[in-house]
């Protein structure tokens, strides 16, 4: 049976004297008696005399009959109208599926209501004024603490959607900083669950969170850490264990297995922990965790986004992971310069890499000579201008991977990338035209060290370079 059925029509009989009675429901055509009747129902479900538990049934989860499963279903479904999501309000619905989500044990009944409660908060009205409801919003953060699936997905979805309301995101953050046990559920979610779709929303949940609050960030990072297991009990030098960033690992690993493109949310998590220096510790503290970060991250860029067989106009939807996945690889690179998983020949594919991102950054760039004809709508010229944005983005941030990468290169290293290839005089002249003249000091240094490898082809690179020209 499908999840969330579309109600059937109504035959012409009922059509006609629904109407002749004003019986619509604004400009639709659904019943506002038929409504009352399946909403008086739900609130049936939950009277003390249906809700009171025997010795036999008690902690069993209550099945949904199936004819009141098909009518909410159908109300879930009407609730994306604006017309019936307002009458849902003004009848006092989200009161009614408060009271079945603090009293029910049903999980399928559970979902619908939470489920319904979302498609309202679609609209800003509505939105506002279930998010004004301090009980409500008590009894929709407690199903983050759900164990069905469904619930949890619904829950998410409803909270995102609260989130990206400008007028009431402050409302929830700061009632979701009022239970730090929400970290914990969160945290067990990413880490446990196999629900890619569950994954997916709860992490944009998640980076919706910390793009809004820097502060609630460093709650859950901080939360988050504990000390060691193996930690003696009076050693406070030794640095505690941060459990957030093993679970968003293991969120974007089972969402790298079935649904490659939507990691996007997870690395972007990753990147904002970088932005505070508690985050970049909660990732390279414990060898571990940078070790798992960074394979994870190094495998993505050289081995399955912006691959070499790939056409260049692929970057345009990969530009913001890639971007993410580079800042996040170059925290970790300029803080953990030591650890041995640095030293493993790691230089040379990333080099690989960002140059043939900044290539192909640089083909994106290039408009055709009649591009603007075409343009005639304001909202395409929109896009236009965010798409640049953020390729300027993946290329700044590009830029200062490389750059970071160039300085620490050794006389072995380069003569290496000559031999195999990464450090062709294609490549090296794609770097140079990127980097400079911001990182005229790194390209110089970079020339000199290319004179004691191979002077001929550093000669021939500067024909091209004329003001990178070794003073002798």
């Amino acid at each position: 049976m499908d999840r969330n059925p579309s109600p059937p029509p109504p035959s012409r009989e009922d059509e006609d004297a629904e109407v002749a009675g004003g019986d619509c429901i604004g400009s639709t055509v659904y019943s506002k008696h038929w409504l009352f009747g399946v909403l008086s129902g739900l609130i049936q479900i939950v009277t003390p005399e249906n809700t009171k538990s025997t010795s036999e049934d008690e902690g069993q989860q209550m099945e949904l009959d199936e004819e009141m499963e098909n009518e909410i279903c159908k109300v879930w479904d009407m609730s994306m109208d604006e017309d019936v999501a307002l009458f849902l309000q003004e009848f006092n619905a989200p009161d009614i599926f408060m009271g079945v989500l603090a009293k029910s044990k049903c999980p399928r009944l559970r979902e619908i209501c939470v489920g319904i409660l979302g498609n309202m908060a679609c609209f800003q009205e509505i939105c506002v004024s279930i998010s004004s409801d301090k009980n409500l919003g008590q009894v929709l953060l407690r199903c983050l603490y759900d164990s069905d699936p469904p619930t949890l997905l619904e829950t998410s979805r409803l909270l995102l959607t609260c989130l990206s309301q400008t007028e009431v995101a402050s409302v929830w953050v700061e009632r979701i900083r009022e239970y730090p046990a929400i970290c914990d559920s969160i945290c067990f979610i990413m880490s446990s669950s196999t629900n890619v779709d569950l994954l997916v929303k709860v992490g944009e949940v998640v980076d919706k969170l910390f793009d809004l609050d820097e502060k609630l960030m460093l709650e859950w990072i901080r939360n988050g850490a504990a000390p060691p297991l193996d930690q003696p009990q009076g050693d406070s030098e030794e640095q505690p264990v941060y459990k957030i960033v093993p679970c968003v690992l293991e969120a974007a690993k089972q969402v790298r297995s079935e649904n490659p493109e939507a990691l996007d949310v997870y690395m972007h998590i990753l990147q904002l922990l970088t932005t505070v220096d508690d985050g970049i510790q909660a990732i390279v503290q414990c060898p571990d965790t940078g070790k798992d970060t960074w394979n994870l991250l190094f495998d993505l860029v050289c081995h399955e986004f912006c691959q070499s067989d790939d056409p260049p106009i692929i970057l345009q939807e990969q530009k913001t992971v890639l971007a993410s996945m580079f800042s996040v690889l170059s925290a970790i690179y300029a803080s953990q310069a030591e650890q041995e998983y640095l030293k493993e020949k790691v230089d040379l594919p990333l080099i690989d890499s960002l140059i043939r991102v900044l290539k192909n950054v640089e083909h994106c760039q290039k408009k055709p000579e009649n591009s603007t004809e075409s343009i005639t709508e304001e909202t395409q010229k929109s896009d236009l201008t965010q798409d640049d944005f953020h390729l300027k983005i993946l290329k700044d941030i590009s830029c200062e991977f490389l750059s970071n990468i160039l300085q620490a290169l050794t006389k072995e290293t380069v003569a290496q990338g000559l031999k195999e290839g990464q450090l062709s005089k294609q490549k090296c002249s794609c770097a140079f035209q990127n980097l400079l003249p911001f990182y005229n000091p790194v390209v110089e240094d970079f020339i000199k060290i290319l004179h004691e490898v191979d002077k001929a082809f550093a000669d021939d690179l500067e024909e091209s370079f004329p003001s990178l020209k070794v003073q002798t």
